[in-house]
């Protein structure tokens, strides 16, 4: 076979179930397999735990057809993961990666690379990387969605909890040797920004690691900047994302402990809404008359209708926000720190606000909900900003780099055999 021409046979290794799509890694994994998929023979494998799930089977199957889905019955109550991650503790490998370890999975992996099925393999997330073999005859590539240790690292700082702070440091520990040794040993590296990229170059291997940035569904997203009304009929400031990430939730309650009194003392009308999944408690508490919490909503495009400035205070995190492009897409002025932002191809002062203290973000806030004209200049350099990065356009990008990959590993096995062959005529 030749890539680019028949396409590629992609073998996508996802651990959990991919629907519904409700994070930012999902979100990511599903648009680029349903633009891979257009021209590529890919194949999914989605396995997971917890009970069998026929309704998802049935379902993924639809979205994405050929899916091999894999029921580990791993647990996932709160009382079988603590079980599960104390039996797993002497382990080199961080519970993150244990956890989603299949013997299953690795057999099936083994198997279809002895029968040469696939043309490239991906390992989705570091989750999936230990049912990898080190020794495959398929080209393996690596889809970094975050940079791990700094992740780990950053809650470890930043948990309030003593016993999960000790907890933190030890699996931070962990994934720092685990994930250099992982970034050595696939065959390439696919990060989502040069700022990821930079920190796993560190680690060893840069020249077989390239970024593939983030994208958008513009065609969902910018609708609702063209149907824009003029301005936002209140002082709405929104947060969207899942409220059961640990980045998420102390972003939250860092934004309503230090920022919020300040700007609702300047802007007595406005209001803080977070939208998003399973909020936990620290997040939760801070309900009130002028602070709303909505825990999982069917669609996300009427609260960013509604919203003046959308914001984005994360103190710790890894890879790339998707929610700031897609706020962006509608058209949203955005104020975020450094962290929230990192990794996009933004421009502090033209396309977004980056703060990263509690009075600076205050600030920021505060003036995009009083200043229209200076919302409104800010929600026109985000929208232009955004439209650059569909996902047809980031897909592409990823499947050129997979047929680098595959070109590489046929080129140099032509360039082997080829040198038997001079050998065996001597």
């Amino acid at each position: 076979m030749i890539p680019g021409i028949n396409g590629l046979r992609i073998l996508w290794v996802k651990a959990g179930k991919l629907l519904p799509v409700d994070t930012g890694g999902k979100i990511r994994s599903f648009n680029l397999l349903k633009q891979l998929s257009a021209g590529n023979e890919t194949t999914l494998l989605s396995y997971y735990g917890g009970a069998a799930d026929s309704d998802y089977e049935q379902q993924i199957q639809r979205e994405l057809p050929g899916t091999v889905t894999l029921n580990t019955g791993a647990p996932e109550s709160t009382i079988g993961q603590s079980l599960n991650y104390l039996s797993r503790l002497p382990s080199a490998a961080p519970y993150a990666v244990t956890k989603f370890t299949s013997p299953a999975v690795r057999q099936m992996i083994q198997q279809w690379d002895r029968e040469a099925r696939f043309d490239v393999m991906v390992s989705d997330f570091l989750s999936a990387s230990l049912n990898f073999p080190t020794s495959l005859r398929t080209p393996a590539v690596l889809f970094q969605h975050n940079v791990e240790s700094a992740l780990w690292q950053r809650q470890a700082e930043h948990e309030p909890n003593f016993i999960k702070r000790s907890v933190f440091k030890i699996e931070s520990a962990k994934m720092s040797r685990y994930e250099r040794r992982t970034v050595n040993r696939f065959n390439h590296i696919i990060a989502v920004s040069d700022h990821d990229r930079d920190l796993m170059s560190q680690m060893g291997g840069a020249v077989r690691i390239s970024v593939v940035p983030t994208g958008v569904d513009l065609k969902e997203y910018a609708a609702v900047y063209k149907n824009r009304r003029d301005e936002a009929k209140s002082p709405l400031v929104l947060f969207l994302g899942s409220m059961d990430w640990e980045a998420n939730i102390d972003g939250v309650d860092y934004f309503c402990r230090e920022i919020w009194p300040s700007v609702k003392a300047a802007v007595p009308a406005a209001r803080f809404r977070v939208v998003g999944r399973s909020p936990h408690a620290r997040v939760k508490r801070w309900e009130s008359e002028s602070v709303e919490i909505t825990g999982r909503v069917p669609s996300v495009l009427e609260h960013l209708r509604e919203a003046a400035v959308f914001v984005v205070p994360l103190r710790i995190g890894g890879g790339t926000r998707l929610k700031i492009y897609e706020a962006m897409a509608a058209g949203k002025a955005v104020v975020s720190t450094t962290i929230g932002a990192e990794g996009l191809d933004v421009h502090d002062g033209q396309d977004i606000l980056l703060a990263d203290t509690a009075q600076e973000f205050a600030e920021a806030v505060t003036r995009l909900l009083i200043d229209v004209e200076t919302r409104k200049r800010f929600e026109k350099s985000a929208a232009e900003l955004a439209a650059q990065y569909d996902w047809a356009i980031i897909a592409k990008r990823f499947e050129e780099t997979l047929e680098r990959v595959v070109g590489y590993r046929v080129s140099r096995q032509s360039a082997m055999e080829q040198s038997r062959q001079e050998i065996e005529q001597v």
